[in-house]
């Protein structure tokens, strides 16, 4: 039988860091507004089921759904392209420190991966935020189970360049930066409506995926209320 320590040393473990160009608290309030963004289409809804404050400190629970690409040879184990993830966090803001918990609550017997970010005040400048992440990476599917794990460590690693740039754009739209010389001001502004339109664009998409999503779950319904019926 496989022991604990064997399953932590067969998974795919990552750690790294990414700095986010805005102050903690910024950080800390667009937290909650980083969706939709241009580079998270896949992300179709969120929710947030709980919320408390303990000791000074923000808990807050969501459950956000996600579309699910394979390859194809992963398409033979999955017949579904969504996912539900768990985010816990807790915001201490006399500490200025966020950490998030990520894990999916669908596939699992597929792929898991559990992730933990901790935002807090970038040593080199106080205006900038640093994200260090931690991400495990695992698989129950024997004889690919090494195949997957590789597949999702990969993946994970590409997604954080979108992560970043997502959350970017979010807080750049949240909290604009209003250049002082005629010139810079015109070339940012023109950024600006690029960004809003961008944007726009990517709640159009979420929404369109979003109602797809439900329309495939109303299907199955829709067939056991026949099937009652008759």
């Amino acid at each position: 039988m496989e022991t604990e320590l064997e399953k932590i040393v067969t998974m795919k473990y990552y750690e790294g860091s990414s700095t986010l160009k805005f102050p903690w608290e910024q950080v800390a309030r667009g937290l909650w507004q980083r969706y939709p963004n241009p580079e998270s289409l896949h992300v179709l809804s969120e929710d947030t089921v709980a919320r408390k404050v303990v000791d000074n400190k923000l808990h807050s629970k969501r459950v956000l759904t996600k579309t699910n690409r394979m390859p194809k040879w992963g398409e033979r184990l999955i017949n579904t392209r969504n996912v539900s993830v768990i985010e816990e966090s807790i915001v201490d803001p006399e500490k200025k420190e966020i950490c998030t918990y990520t894990r999916n609550v669908g596939l699992t017997k597929v792929m898991t991966c559990v992730e933990k970010v901790v935002y807090k005040p970038c040593p080199e400048n106080s205006q900038w935020t640093v994200a260090e992440r931690k991400a495990w990476i695992d698989s129950k599917i024997f004889g690919l189970g090494y195949a997957i794990q590789k597949f999702g460590l990969e993946r994970y690693k590409k997604n954080i360049q979108k992560t970043n740039l997502g959350f970017s754009f979010a807080l750049n739209r949240l909290f604009p930066v209003i250049d002082t010389p005629a010139e810079s001001s015109h070339i940012h502004h023109l950024t600006l409506e690029e960004r809003k339109q961008r944007l726009k664009d990517a709640a159009r998409e979420t929404a369109k995926r979003a109602k797809e999503l439900a329309q495939e779950k109303a299907g199955p319904i829709y067939a056991a209320c026949e099937g009652v019926r008759s």
